[in-house]
């Protein structure tokens, strides 16, 4: 352990081959064996073998299994490894046992972590069924936000687990986000239904950097093995890297396909076609130090905001993905209206009844926009399966600079939030000083190295005369009451700050 020995400890041979496999919990009743990969049940002081555990699909994390750190002051292990798959990946779980021997879990959530316990139940829990996606329950006292409900499987596992479910079957998942009451403090907290057992085991959790938890044995690499993570593009052959091995889609370089890799590189590849490739204007795989924090450029997508009420008003903007291996991934937004940095949160944000107004960690956001978003563009890797034609609905709420972003699918509500950031500090962040130009907008602002009222100050105030007449003369020939009077050009491009995909999915 990081600072304290377990209080017990079971040992056996395996079933399968005679090597040794071993029990640091109490509560833990299987096991996958290092050697030879057979599943093993503890009854007693009996091991049986009931099967043998497919392969892990490495996902390269600084995490392994005897990795050590402390949590609130506990001292824990990871001993055991879980891999599920959902609609829209896979997701990874560790098995933590704590210096008293009870279950804990670190597991990946929308691209970071959050440590999560096990919590006893007041009352027995209803079906699946009974959670809508966006609305609210409360469990033991406490009101949270049904933020996903999916049928996941089992993919793989290793180590030591508390339970095991059969490999490949689904059942549902339920996850639920704490309203995260501003008055409280950083409230936030992520509180996980598993329907696999019966009855279904709850955990709760809360967001934590790996750096916090003074981890020890992490690998020394995330890094992929170049001569493991390459293949031939299935719709032209050409060769594609695979950067990140966490990846669960990503594009080839010569025909734009976009490639499913949620099942691993060896499986059966699926694939889409793209048409008119969008140049990005951070090259993917640059780096930079943005907000304190060294980031990786490994996903690019272009998505369009759509008015629910008027499909002719419509805008678009583009998001890159970063990577930083201890800080998980994160968005740095493109829009006319400015750059952001966002992230998904783990809590949810109390959004007021009339759905003008959310308020998130004591700070209240107006909505800006309400609108349905469509991804139709994206190059490089990501850690959720995205594709091309995936369709949210969204609204982005703003507090000066601080953002707030909600997106919805059938199947869960993902809460962002972030800030604006200057265009300069992006260009100095990757090294672009000589594409200034091209990354400005509206948060430059016109005429700023003016001195006093010059003849680019005329010409401003010109076209805003202009442009103030032309309204009127519009609105003069506008009967109300037969059309709206409003304007209804379309915007080619910004008017979003919230882009994130829903493909954070489950996890």
């Amino acid at each position: 352990m990081a600072t304290e020995s377990l209080q017990r400890a079971y040992r056996a041979p395996c079933p399968g081959c005679g090597a040794p496999v071993e029990f640091r919990s109490a509560q833990s009743t299987h096991a996958v064996c290092a050697y030879c990969q057979s599943t093993v049940v503890r009854s007693g002081e009996t091991l049986a073998r009931i099967g043998k555990m497919a392969e892990l699909f490495d996902d390269h994390s600084p995490l392994q299994l005897m990795a050590s750190g402390s949590w609130n002051s506990k001292a824990f292990t990871l001993v055991g490894r879980l891999q599920y798959k959902y609609g829209e990946g896979t997701w990874t779980e560790w098995h933590a046992v704590l210096v008293d021997g009870s279950s804990a879990y670190l597991s990946e959530d929308n691209g970071s972590y959050v440590f999560s316990t096990l919590l006893a139940m007041q009352r027995d829990l209803p079906d699946a069924a009974h959670f809508r996606v966006g609305g609210t329950t409360a469990i033991n006292g406490k009101s949270f936000s049904v933020a996903s409900n999916q049928q996941v499987a089992l993919l793989s596992a290793q180590g030591e687990l508390p339970h095991l479910p059969v490999m490949g079957q689904s059942f549902a998942m339920v996850e639920l986000r704490s309203q995260g009451n501003g008055s409280i403090g950083r409230d936030e907290s992520v509180l996980s239904i598993d329907y696999g057992t019966q009855p279904p085991s709850v955990s709760i959790g809360k967001p934590v950097l790996l750096d916090d938890l003074k981890l020890s044995g992490l690998r020394d690499q995330s890094a992929k093995d170049e001569t493991g993570r390459q293949f031939s593009c299935p719709n032209c052959g050409a060769q594609v890297a695979v950067r990140l091995a966490s990846s669960k889609s990503i594009t080839c370089g010569s025909c734009n396909s976009i490639i499913d890799l949620s099942q691993g590189i060896g499986a059966e590849l699926r694939h889409a076609l793209q048409d008119e490739p969008v140049a990005p204007l951070i090259p993917l795989g640059s780096q930079g130090l943005l907000q304190d924090v060294p980031w990786q450029v490994v996903g690019f997508q272009h998505r369009m905001g759509f008015d629910p009420t008027d499909p002719d008003e419509h805008f678009g903007w583009e998001e890159y993905l970063l990577y930083n291996a201890k800080r998980g991934f994160t968005f740095l937004v493109d829009s006319t209206e400015g750059w952001s940095v966002v992230k998904p949160t783990t809590g949810a944000p109390v959004m007021s009844d009339n759905g003008q107004s959310a308020t998130y960690l004591g700070s209240r956001y107006q909505l800006k926009e309400s609108y349905n978003a469509e991804t139709t563009y994206v190059a490089g890797e990501f850690y959720w399966q995205v594709s091309r034609g995936q369709k949210t609905s969204n609204r982005d709420f703003a507090s000066g600079k601080n953002l707030l972003s909600m997106e919805q699918s059938p199947k869960e509500v993902t809460w962002s939030a972030g800030s604006n950031i200057e265009s300069d500090a992006v260009a100095r962040a990757f090294k672009l000083e000589d594409k200034k130009e091209l990354l400005k907008r509206s948060d430059a602002g016109p005429g700023s190295a003016a001195k006093g009222v010059g003849f680019g100050t005329v010409i401003v105030l010109f076209l805003i005369i202009l442009l103030f007449l032309l309204l009127i003369s519009r609105c003069s020939s506008c009967d109300p009451k037969t059309e709206n009077c409003a304007s209804s050009s379309a915007r080619s491009s910004g008017g979003s700050f919230g882009g994130f995909s829903s493909g954070g999915g489950h996890k």
